[in-house]
């Protein structure tokens, strides 16, 4: 599996939801249906600053051998957020909410189970050249 990909993918996922979330919190509550009094703005423009340093973790890091033992702490902080995330995202989607968590959780299981694969397989040897 070419871990460049997927770190890459994740860190584009990251970064918009992360700008979204940053630039645009009251959108988002809206959107939501959730009041936009009180803490939920800043609560939501921290989660977006959450996200856009994930994601600028895993750019940065997608040059990285990962698998088996190399890189265990990245592969384990991503495999978790999104195995977390995309029970959260599942959960909620059975409560009748927009179309858009669908989506996301979609993308969220997909991404879990990349990053499992990633954890516990060992990475592949390039091959020599002749």
């Amino acid at each position: 599996m070419n871990t460049k990909i997927l770190l890459a993918a994740s860190a584009f996922l990251l970064g918009g939801l992360g700008l979204a979330a940053s630039f645009f919190p009251e959108e988002i509550l809206t959107m939501l249906g959730e009041p936009m009094a009180g803490t939920g703005p800043l609560l939501v423009q921290l989660l977006g600053a959450l996200y856009l340093g994930f994601g600028m973790l895993n750019w940065m890091s997608k040059g990285v051998v990962m698998g088996g033992i190399y890189a265990r702490p990245l592969v384990m902080g991503n495999l978790l957020h999104f195995f977390a995330g995309a029970m959260a995202l599942l959960k909620q989607t059975q409560a009748g909410t927009p179309e858009a968590f669908w989506g996301l959780a979609v993308i969220y299981v997909l991404l879990a189970v990349l990053f499992g694969v990633t954890m516990f397989r060992h990475p592949l040897k390039e091959k020599a050249s002749v």
